[in-house]
This record gives C-alpha cells, sequence and structure tokens, in this order.
C-alpha cells in the first residue's frame, strides 16, 4: 500500500451497486446478495475508519428502490433492521459516529426508531462519522430542503449555499472528495446532487459483494492522482 497518508480524502461516498447481479450469477435470489453486500460494508467501514477517513456516506435504499419486487423492499428493510442493530457494538467500538440522510419520516416505524438509537448512542463520538443514506435521493433532498426554508420565512437576500447547506440532511458534512460506484454502471443515479460538484469520481465493474479493501484502498491511491483544480487552470510545473 502506498497512500500517502496527508493526502486523504476527508469525506468518501460509495454507491454499493450490484448485490442482485452477484447474487443471480451464483444462482441464487437477490436478497443473498444483500446479504453478502451488508458483510462488505463492515470491512470497507472498518478499512476507512482504520485509515483515518473522517466521513463516509453509503447509498444503501434510495427514494427510488420502493419501485422493486414488495417481497424484496421488505427483506432490505428487514436487513436494515438487523445491521444497525446487530452492528451498534461495531460502530461503538471503533468510535464511529452514525448519522442518518434521507426522508426519515416515511421509513416503516421500526426502521426510524433505529436509526435515532443508533444516532443517540452515537453521537459524541468523534472518530468517523457514517452517513446511511436510507429512502434518500439527491433531488427528495433539495425539495425538502427548500420547503425548510420556505416554512422558517428566509428571506431572498439571505439565502446563499451555506445556508441551503444548512437546511440539507448532512450539514456537518463537508462536501464529497470522493464518489465511488460498484457494480459497472457510470452514472450518479440521484446521489448526493449538492454535495459532489468537485468530486473525484471512479467507476468500477466489481460488483459490491466482491468489493475488498485492498480495492478501496487503490481506489483512494488512484484519487491521490488526480489533479484537483476546482476550476482553477492547471499549475504550471
Amino acid at each position: 500500500m502506498s497512500i500517502d497518508m496527508n493526502n486523504l480524502p476527508l469525506h468518501v461516498a460509495i454507491t454499493m451497486d450490484g448485490n442482485g447481479r452477484w447474487a443471480t450469477l451464483r444462482n441464487h435470489p437477490r436478497t443473498f446478495g444483500h446479504e453478502e453486500g451488508l458483510r462488505t460494508v463492515k470491512k470497507i467501514v472498518k478499512a476507512a475508519s482504520d485509515l483515518g477517513i473522517k466521513y463516509m456516506t453509503l447509498y444503501a435504499f434510495s427514494t427510488e428502490n420502493w419501485k422493486r419486487a414488495q417481497s424484496e423492499v421488505g427483506f432490505l428493510m428487514n436487513l436494515i433492521h438487523n445491521h444497525i442493530i446487530k452492528e451498534l457494538n461495531f460502530y461503538t467500538e471503533n468510535g464511529i459516529k452514525i448519522n442518518h440522510i434521507g426522508d426519515l419520516e416515511k421509513l416503516p416505524v421500526m426502521i426510524q426508531k433505529d436509526i435515532k438509537e443508533a444516532m443517540d448512542k452515537t453521537k459524541d463520538f468523534t472518530g468517523m462519522t457514517v452517513n446511511l443514506a436510507i429512502n434518500y435521493g439527491g433531488r427528495d433532498e433539495l425539495v425538502r430542503g427548500i420547503k425548510k426554508i420556505v416554512d422558517n420565512k428566509v428571506a431572498s437576500e439571505q439565502i446563499d449555499e451555506k445556508l441551503i447547506t444548512k437546511y440539507l440532511d448532512m450539514p456537518e458534512s463537508p462536501d464529497v472528495d470522493l464518489l465511488i460506484r460498484s457494480g459497472g454502471e457510470k452514472r450518479l443515479s440521484n446521489f448526493l446532487l449538492w454535495h459532489i460538484p468537485y468530486a473525484e469520481q471512479i467507476y468500477i465493474d466489481t460488483l459490491w459483494p466482491d468489493y475488498t479493501k485492498e480495492e478501496f484502498y487503490n481506489n483512494i491511491e488512484e484519487y491521490q492522482k488526480r489533479n484537483r483544480r476546482f476550476g482553477a487552470e492547471k499549475s504550471a510545473k
């Protein structure tokens, strides 16, 4: 591993794609792939925490995922419930703060309770912050944020980028530095539209259950080779 520890991304976001296809290729039901995908989540969160990355956002369930078969949605909700309950000790032992982004109120009451409890129990932790995007959509986040601004009767002259961020789902997290998507698709899929203006994007063919700590480290090394100019001209050598 040749990672420059002085040039780590502050905020890494991951679209964890390919669970269903991974299972289908092995003649298993799609649900089997989601179970295996959660094991990968734990490994990558631990690897990022050990590396010293401060923020990680994981796309777990989108606002569009409700369109899937009812049986799969129900399985995913139960899987999320079990993960939050069973792995709370893991997050606690590693000093990881859990945050939720997305429309919490439209989730099943059981999941709302799980998320609130996990957030409360980890709120004072100072290690990595993991933002769990559950029932999340980038456009939905913007719509909910705008409604909050209107409800608070904010004057138009007060509205700027900083204020808008304050009314969105993760005001304490910085913009995303590195966006990784597994599974071979090369699109944003309505993920973190406000938060990725200058994120470096890496798309990999690996299906999420096969994603390893070593490949994650390779992605960090690739990020460190990028010339991040933020709209400025390339520096003369």
